[in-house]
């Protein structure tokens, strides 16, 4: 007959907490990921992408209508459709002595800020919305690529579009 060991006492500890969690979750007392789904709707989240550089003569290489590819924290998703897309070149105030004067900064040509507004259907749980098994937050980096770029990113803005397909 064989001795037993400590480590038949830790693989017995193991398979009973496994046991007990399982009947739990059977037992509808603890909720898994895939349960904490309150809905399914289409979101609306904004992509800010700062500092691009483009000598494109100021040609924004992300248009509305179009789809691109993204990537949340490097694991590649789908393509989403691209609502609106605003890019703006550098700014800088001279400051003068009744109102500052917001002008464009040419010490910085050919870079640009870009907005991109997009939307997908995401899963809805308590803690936000969910789209490719991450949940969309504002902060959260993110990369758009189409035919003619790759660009990196931050999720600026997020909420739910309206019937109309609006935020």
């Amino acid at each position: 007959m064989k001795k037993v060991t400590w480590i038949d006492f830790v693989i017995l500890g193991v398979l009973i907490i496994s046991l007990g969690l399982g009947l739990i979750t059977y037992k509808k007392i603890r909720q898994t990921a895939g349960k904490q789904i309150v809905s399914t709707e289409n979101i609306v989240f904004q992509v800010f992408l700062r500092s691009v550089t483009l000598t494109t003569n100021g040609e924004n290489p992300i248009k509305a209508g179009d789809t691109t590819f993204i990537t949340i924290r490097n694991v590649p998703y789908s393509d989403v459709k691209v609502l609106e897309s605003k890019m703006d070149s550098k700014k800088t105030v001279l400051s003068t002595s009744k109102n500052p004067v917001v002008i464009d900064d040419y010490s910085q040509v050919g870079l640009y800020d870009i907005v991109v507004t997009l939307t997908d259907k995401a899963q809805i749980t308590k803690d936000g919305a969910v789209v490719g098994g991450n949940k969309i937050k504002i902060g959260l980096p993110i990369t758009l690529e189409g035919q003619a770029y790759k660009l990196n990113g931050i999720v600026s803005n997020i909420g739910l579009a309206d019937k109309a397909g609006n935020e």
